[in-house]
């Protein structure tokens, strides 16, 4: 697929996430000698996304660097130096081939810490490209956030938002634990003013409430976000207030930003691109359910994909949670419109 290099971040200029990434990673790189970049295809070339465009130019083939075509060994590589001391920034090229890197992930990078009793950290980044919306091909397009986030370990971020991007990398370099972080692939190329020098964005484990409302409150992260706020937007042209979180970081998890939220307006729809059973948005569903019981004015509702595996490029669209399926899902909320749902809620109280 043709993709054009990020350029330089311009200040107070639409900057999309793509470049606020690769200044992310150059600034990292310039202010840390200890950070290193590698991956397939990362080096002159600059990466399938062109996030790491330029960096082994400025920086050199030692700094950022192209590896063979094995995550398992990318992975082990990073582990052996983030224990001498780095502080390594790999990329797998698509999220569906991190697979075979998933051993070193769960066996080595996420216990390291508990297994030396504290006494070894892991402070290394492990990039993935993730989801759907590009028309990608089998293996290039998946949503495999739930694997890592079950993982006790790890910390798993996901920006929205192209001041997200730079800061919440810029966070997960610095961290002294390994971050999973996850890149929505179709919000690359989005845009927004953006200016490094300035930093409004919360550190992990905060959410975000990216747009107020009093009827619902959508839950989201990564790809999901500007579907809510689309959704948000169209149900406000009938009336209807919707909230949007945005929960940038999926562990360290936060409750409060959620449980607030849903206790003022009593309603919740969680979305997700990934196949809906045992996914992220069931461990939203069921932390909302526990904490906000006697809150709720209906059930908790979840968007997701479909429990299938990942289909081909021209039915992606059918699977992928879009606005009329996250308004359909509001309009289930709305008792007093469904009597037949109102009877039940009566009797179950």
């Amino acid at each position: 697929m043709p993709v054009s290099a990020p350029g330089p971040v311009a200040a107070s200029k639409p900057t999309s996430m793509a470049q606020a990434l690769n200044a992310a990673l150059r600034d990292a790189l310039r202010e840390d000698e200890r950070v290193l970049v590698f991956g397939e295809d990362v080096g002159p070339l600059g990466g399938v996304f062109r996030i790491t465009d330029g960096l082994t130019g400025e920086f050199g083939e030692e700094r950022c660097f192209d590896t063979p075509l094995a995550e398992s060994g990318i992975v082990g590589l990073a582990v052996g130096m983030a224990m001498g001391g780095f502080r390594p920034v790999v990329e797998m090229q698509f999220d569906a081939f991190a697979y075979p890197a998933f051993e070193q992930i769960a066996s080595h990078v996420a216990k390291t810490r508990n297994r030396t009793r504290g006494r070894v950290s892991l402070p290394m980044v492990i990039r993935i490209p993730f989801a759907g919306g590009i028309g990608g091909v089998e293996h290039h397009c998946d949503s495999s956030e739930a694997y890592y986030a079950h993982t006790p370990g790890l910390k798993v971020v996901t920006p929205a938002t192209v001041e997200d991007a730079y800061w919440l990398l810029r966070d997960a370099i610095d961290d002294p634990d390994p971050v999973i972080f996850m890149e929505p692939k179709k919000l690359y190329w989005a845009k927004d003013d953006f200016s490094p020098a300035e930093r409004r964005a919360p550190g992990f484990g905060r959410a975000v409430v990216r747009r107020e409302g009093s009827d619902a409150t959508l839950v989201a992260y990564g790809p999901g976000v500007p579907v809510a706020l689309q959704a948000a937007e169209t149900a406000a042209a009938e009336g209807r207030s919707l909230e949007v979180v945005d929960l940038r970081s999926i562990v360290p998890f936060d409750d409060e930003t959620v449980v607030s939220s849903v206790r003022r307006t009593g309603r919740c729809v969680v979305i997700q691109e990934a196949q809906g059973f045992a996914g992220v948005g069931a461990e939203i569903a069921a932390r909302v359910q526990e904490r906000c019981f006697h809150s709720l004015a209906a059930p908790v509702l979840r968007v997701t994909g479909f429990d299938i595996p990942y289909p081909p490029p021209k039915l992606e669209h059918t699977h992928l949670p879009d606005v009329d399926r996250v308004l359909d899902a509001v309009d289930r909320l709305q008792f007093d419109d469904r009597p037949d749902l109102l009877h039940l809620s009566r009797e179950a109280s």
